[in-house]
């Protein structure tokens, strides 16, 4: 089945991908590229490396700009994938949801009303420390792109999330009630090396950050072979 993954270049994405490719044909991904970084629907930071995330796994990337306001961007998702049906011949769309039923629901409702199959089970309901260890323990180089609550500091913002960060992280979810995917919206995460044949290599960068609340934006990057 040739397939399109909803793709923002985080860690549930590519994962996702990486799981559709060892079962089925991955023909495109397909990235909404909002305007609006409140946007409800999708990942915003660092969503313009998504096109050399793209290069690196060797597959199509189809991009689409929406303004972010929330219901009508709904209306551009169901373009940017009725394009990929066009441009890709794709039968289904995969997400990488792990707990969101807004998403979930709403991604379900576009595949339907095209006559498209929806694959959601790749991380849904997954185990969260277990898809966390995997990730470290296959070599998922997964960095934060973005905090948004209490305790993440600055010192956040760019890291890598090792075995040292995945300890605190279960500290912080036994002590503040946060999720260990960031599924509650208190961080977002960029892939910068997967079981691909390229990577991404970040030259210039900079982090904004005030009360709990920082992107790590990577302004200029490349590709490298492995």
């Amino acid at each position: 089945m040739k397939l399109g993954v909803l793709f923002s270049g985080g860690k549930d994405s590519v994962y996702a991908t990486y799981l559709a490719m060892q079962k089925e044909e991955v023909s495109c991904l397909i990235s909404l590229v909002s305007e609006n970084d409140e946007s409800y629907m999708f990942h915003t930071p660092n969503i313009h490396l998504t096109s050399l995330q793209a290069e690196a796994m060797g597959i199509p990337i189809l991009e689409y700009t929406t303004q972010g306001i929330e219901e009508e961007e709904l209306e551009d998702l169901k373009q940017a994938i009725a394009r990929a049906v066009e441009q890709y011949d794709i039968e289904g769309i995969v997400t990488g949801a792990v707990l969101s039923v807004y998403q979930a629901t709403r991604i379900q409702k576009i595949c339907d009303a095209l006559g498209l199959w929806c694959y959601n089970p790749p991380l849904w309901h997954i185990d969260q420390d277990w898809y966390m260890q995997t990730l470290i323990d296959e070599g998922f180089v997964v960095i934060v792109s973005g905090v948004f609550s209490a305790p993440f500091d600055e010192t956040w913002l760019g890291r890598r999330i090792d075995h040292e960060a995945l300890r605190l992280l279960r500290l912080y979810a036994v002590k503040y009630g946060i999720t260990l995917t960031g599924e509650g919206g208190e961080l977002e995460t960029l892939v910068t090396d997967a079981p691909f044949s390229g990577k991404i290599v970040a030259l210039t960068s900079e982090s904004v950050y005030a009360n709990y609340n920082g992107r790590y934006c990577i302004q200029t990057a490349e590709v490298r072979d492995k």
